[in-house]
């Protein structure tokens, strides 16, 4: 997709962290924003600052695990402004724990946020923007953890796995039917959102550190360290714009962990037991 201006994008878990990022770069272009978030009060203040600026935006409260909510923000989009060009699934959380050890809550909790919320966006709004028969794009926020796998946080890890096949099996849907629309799946490693607090907007509210498993309580702990000199959230966004500039499907903003990837995929071929890799930055090891 060549041409931004005027163009409408919807961003679910658009009031913070990568999906605020990506509002701002795609007001940058002169597109006209639909904002979902679970949170009212960043929703506002990032509508709000949207409008101040000159951006056309609106925002709606939604909880992305309800598919009427989701079909609510889709009505809404339509009603505005006629017309959805870029989709970004985007709303994440994680919770982690020893697979075993994880509660069927929480595993239900984190599929319908991270994957079953995608699905949801997939098959709401791509009938209607093939309607449109004009250039468009589906963008996925999967993450690093949809490449490969590790210790801890097993529910996160299957949904963004969950997320990149879904992203593949769409490409190849959307190119057997011709369309214009294409995806786009973005998977990081660390960056500097709020992801590590995510259990904030835990149904069961948050988890208290006595309940956690003690290896996801370092790593949790060492992540918070971490995370101000972590990517900055608009480094990605920069990269989502140019990826749906210019027709590209994966991106991976730490190219430094790639090897991660390449291990994974001789282990596969090779027909040998996981590796567990430590990213190059990590501020703990796994090994």
């Amino acid at each position: 997709m060549q041409e931004f201006q005027g163009k409408v994008a919807v961003i679910t878990g658009g009031a913070s962290g990568i999906g605020l990022a990506m509002a701002e770069a795609f007001a940058g272009v002169g597109m006209n924003l639909v904002l979902a978030d679970i949170e009212e009060k960043p929703l506002n203040e990032a509508v709000n600052a949207m409008n101040s600026a000159g951006t056309q935006a609106i925002g709606m409260v939604t909880d992305v695990t309800k598919t009427e909510q989701l079909e609510a923000l889709a009505d809404q989009a339509y009603e505005r402004f006629g017309a959805v060009h870029v989709l970004c699934n985007n709303a994440g959380v994680g919770v982690g724990g020893p697979a075993w050890s994880i509660s069927k809550e929480d595993w239900d909790w984190i599929l319908a946020v991270n994957l079953h919320a995608v699905i949801d966006g997939v098959r709401i709004f791509v009938p209607r923007m093939l309607e449109q028969d004009s250039e468009g794009s589906i963008v996925n926020t999967a993450s690093i953890a949809g490449l490969t796998s590790a210790p801890s946080m097993a529910p996160y890890f299957v949904s963004k796995h969950g997320v990149v096949t879904l992203s593949e099996c769409l490409h190849h849907d959307l190119q057997m039917v011709g369309s214009k629309l294409r995806v786009s799946v973005v998977c990081p490693g660390w960056v500097n959102t709020q992801v590590v607090e995510s259990d904030r907007n835990r149904p069961g509210g948050p988890l208290k550190d006595e309940d956690l498993d003690p290896l996801f309580g370092m790593v949790r702990e060492s992540l918070r360290a971490t995370m101000p000199n972590a990517m900055p959230p608009s480094e990605v966004a920069d990269l989502v714009v140019d990826a749906i500039r210019n027709n590209k499907f994966y991106v991976l903003p730490h190219q430094t962990w790639k090897p991660m990837i390449e291990t994974r995929m001789q282990d596969i071929l090779e027909e040998r037991d996981p590796t567990l890799s430590t990213p190059p930055d990590s501020p703990i090891d796994l090994g």
